[in-house]
């Protein structure tokens, strides 16, 4: 996958699977802008790998549910380098384990929010400055397709949406731009540091075909082939990455 030329926006870029998405399209010769809210330092750490290596990255912090962070963050990147090639939303989290007869409205809207709602002013503030075989690389989860765990419901429920969303967008984007999206599994993140217990972690690990967790470089390389050139004919997929736990 070659990628020189070409310029790729991150949300949710400064740690995990967002980071390692940036390094990997950094390997691959983008330019990237890297969006961030609370993980400075990873972003910041990320421009700094990038620049050493001879590439091209710039970090802006930013609220990707505020309308206004979006629209700020491609200002940035059209600014400097004059166009949007890619958009990988990695934007997203469960905030909280809460069973259904316990969620608040105000808990509802939040997950939706960050979720699925921050993925359509992402994508709309990207399509004025895409070209011809532009990509959307979207995540959802595997949540989206077995419903999730304990106090997962709602945000199941927005990564269920966000599959219905990329396969709508495909439609009435193509041909000119492709949209996909990613449905991991158990991914070694702070999302199951923080909100999986360890004995469920590694029970899963145990029962998926390869006997592991999936690492965020497993998730960022499926997910920078899905933004390029090499996946030229795959859109409105949303792809599994769990180690064979759910086959779809």
């Amino acid at each position: 996958m070659d990628l020189q030329g070409k310029t790729a926006i991150v949300t949710g870029g400064g740690r995990d699977i967002g980071r390692a998405c940036v390094m990997e399209l950094a390997r691959r010769g983008a330019n990237v802008v890297i969006n961030y809210y609370a993980s400075a330092e990873g972003a910041e750490s990320a421009v700094a790998e990038i620049t050493a290596m001879g590439g091209q990255a710039v970090a802006l912090k930013g609220d990707m549910t505020k309308e206004a962070d979006v629209r700020a963050l491609v200002v940035k990147t059209v600014e400097t380098y004059g166009k949007v090639d890619s958009l990988i939303h990695v934007t997203g989290g469960i905030l909280a384990r809460v069973p259904m007869a316990e969620t608040t409205l105000d808990h509802w809207q939040a997950v939706m929010d960050i979720n699925l709602t921050s993925f359509m002013p992402a994508v709309r503030a990207c399509l004025p400055h895409m070209s011809e075989g532009a990509s959307i690389v979207g995540f959802a989860s595997q949540a989206g397709r077995d419903g999730g765990g304990p106090g997962a419901t709602a945000y199941a429920a927005s990564k269920g949406a966000l599959m219905t969303l990329t396969r709508g967008l495909a439609k009435e984007l193509g041909p000119k731009i492709r949209v996909n999206a990613l449905c991991p599994g158990m991914i070694d993140t702070d999302f199951h540091n923080i909100f999986t217990k360890p004995e469920v972690r590694t029970h899963v690990a145990n029962v998926t075909p390869l006997k592991r967790e999936g690492t965020s470089q497993d998730v960022a390389k499926l997910a920078v082939f899905l933004a390029s050139d090499d996946a030229a004919f795959v859109t409105g997929a949303n792809v599994d990455i769990n180690g064979g736990m759910l086959f779809s």
